[in-house]
């Protein structure tokens, strides 16, 4: 879904228990869960599977 956006979103994939300091800092409780950071600042997230359109739906809502 990330690379249908054609480079407007970026996906980085994070091992927690490899970086136990961003999982605190970040608060990530469950896996698997999606921030949505731009500038720095998370401004939206989802925990859980969610299925294709939900994806598309999360991700038109970032990019507009």
């Amino acid at each position: 879904m990330v690379a249908k956006q054609h480079g407007k979103v970026v996906m980085a994939k994070v091992d927690i228990d490899d970086h136990t300091d961003l999982a605190i800092e970040y608060e990530v409780s469950a896996v698997p869960t999606v921030l949505a950071i731009k500038n720095g600042d998370v401004v939206d997230k989802f925990v859980g599977i969610k299925d294709e359109d939900q994806l598309e739906a999360f991700l038109k809502k970032l990019i507009g």
